[in-house]
């Protein structure tokens, strides 16, 4: 269904729902998306698959502070609001239609409270300098260009040196066998745990609702600061 015109394109709304297997816990999150081939301005296959981990464990969400880089529509953000953490959700401050759509994201699932700040990937700006303490830093797709690849992880080490029991949760998609980001890891000290996909039930081709994320290769990862106790215990975890 069409809602408005934005610049002459068409916004839809569409609608993801999450639920609790053998439970009736369920939640509806609304996400207007602007027809116009803009990478921030759809619903991403990485998205539904983040958002559905952060649902899976939104006991551990709820009461946190989170931040969404490169949110665009912001799925796995709203999500985490609407599961009682204390959101921000950023996108390139160079990019000024994301940030729009961001607040256009919290203005249909009514959370007038949620901030919107640009912070723009490998860049040290008085937003990112000004941010509160952060529990948790969420990033769907947000390693489709390989230029972009370190200043993103820049952003994210400076992040979690600041907060240095933070986690950043983040899925991808394969592209090509050729892109890697473990020399950059090793680099800003970084380690990442890979999730695997059934342990959060997200390993089939629908998901809340939606025909996301199909038949796309998506893979979840957890990246913290290298020699913390919270990897040691996370491999444990997820070898478990």
């Amino acid at each position: 269904m069409a809602l408005q015109k934005e610049d002459d394109c068409s916004v839809v709304l569409k609608s993801f729902r999450f639920e609790e297997k053998h439970e009736s816990a369920s939640l509806t999150i609304s996400i207007p998306e602007v027809l116009d081939p803009q990478y921030g301005m759809y619903v991403w296959p990485c998205a539904v698959v983040l958002a559905q981990y952060v649902w899976t464990h939104r006991g551990h969400v709820r009461g946190k502070t989170v931040l969404e880089l490169g949110a665009g529509v912001s799925l796995p953000g709203i999500l985490a609001a609407k599961c009682g953490a204390d959101v921000i959700l950023s996108d390139s401050a160079e990019l000024p239609h994301c940030l729009a759509n961001c607040r256009r994201s919290c203005e249909a699932n009514e959370l007038h409270r949620v901030p919107v700040v640009g912070i723009t990937w490998g860049q040290v700006s008085p937003e990112l300098l000004h941010l509160p303490a952060l529990d948790l830093i969420l990033g769907s797709d947000v390693f489709y260009e390989p230029k972009d690849f370190e200043n993103i992880l820049v952003t994210v080490s400076f992040l979690l040196r600041r907060n240095p029991e933070a986690q950043f949760w983040t899925a991808y998609q394969e592209r090509s066998a050729d892109w890697s980001i473990e020399a950059l890891l090793h680099k800003w000290n970084l380690r990442c745990v890979d999730v695997p996909l059934a342990s959060f039930r997200a390993d089939k081709q629908h998901l809340a609702g939606s025909t996301l994320p199909g038949s796309h290769t998506i893979q979840m990862m957890i990246i913290h600061l290298k020699d913390t106790e919270q990897v040691k215990e996370l491999e444990n975890a997820t070898d478990g």
